[in-house]
């Protein structure tokens, strides 16, 4: 039996951290009954780094916990797949960033965090992601909605190379928001107040997780 693993990028972590729930994620975890892992450049976004920042170190110290206790760890891949995820990295990042045009100029749209979240899921069978950044999120659902929002934004006419589309339509993304609405549906936090479910997905949403509040609407019809 193959095993089932989830891989975090740093936001939607974060995001349970600012938001008190970190420990939903055991819960979900146990739901899941399978590993939560993360990369290494995820690592040193969320502990590595913050635990030196005091305006940021509580957090930190509270993912540290998590991943000391098994929750998050770091995925079981060995020095020949860490090459291929290396390689696969690089080359993600290469066709996001020009894939679209500016006024003669690429526009960037993932860093190496992303990127490796990304290639890890190509080493793990594609196993999905949880990210909570738009843009990546929109390379991979829908890029022409994605060159569309850059124009709007960018007031100008955004060119695109198309044929980089293909390498990222097969990833699996979903978000804080929709483990929080798994969370509801499981019955893992106590409703002690009828509007708490509610309030979760908009902490989510005011924390970094890029959802609507017409998506919202829907998550509470459900």
């Amino acid at each position: 039996m193959k095993s089932k693993y989830l891989i975090f990028d740093s936001g939607p972590l974060i995001n349970f951290s600012m938001n008190g729930v970190l420990h939903l994620l055991d819960k979900l975890k146990k739901e899941f009954r399978g590993e939560f892992v993360i990369t290494k450049e995820v690592k040193k976004e969320i502990i590595e780094r913050p635990i030196n920042i005091k305006r940021f170190k509580l957090g930190a110290l509270q993912l540290k916990n998590l991943f000391e206790k098994g929750v998050i760890k770091h995925a079981p891949i060995n020095n020949e797949q860490v090459n291929e995820l290396r390689k696969i990295r690089n080359k993600l990042m290469e066709i996001a960033n020009t894939t679209f045009e500016a006024k003669n100029r690429k526009l960037h749209l993932i860093d190496k965090g992303e990127a490796a979240a990304l290639a890890l899921s190509r080493i793990l069978n594609n196993a999905p992601i949880v990210i909570d950044e738009r843009t990546t999120r929109m390379l991979v659902e829908n890029p022409e909605n994605l060159r569309k929002l850059f124009e709007k934004k960018l007031h100008t006419k955004v060119r695109t190379n198309k044929k980089n589309y293909k390498f990222f339509k097969d990833f699996k993304i979903i978000r804080s928001t929709e483990l929080i609405y798994i969370a509801y549906k499981k019955r893992l936090f106590n409703l002690k107040y009828p509007e708490t479910y509610e309030a979760m997905l908009y902490g989510m949403k005011y924390k970094g997780c890029s959802v609507s509040e017409k998506e919202i609407d829907e998550m509470k019809r459900l």
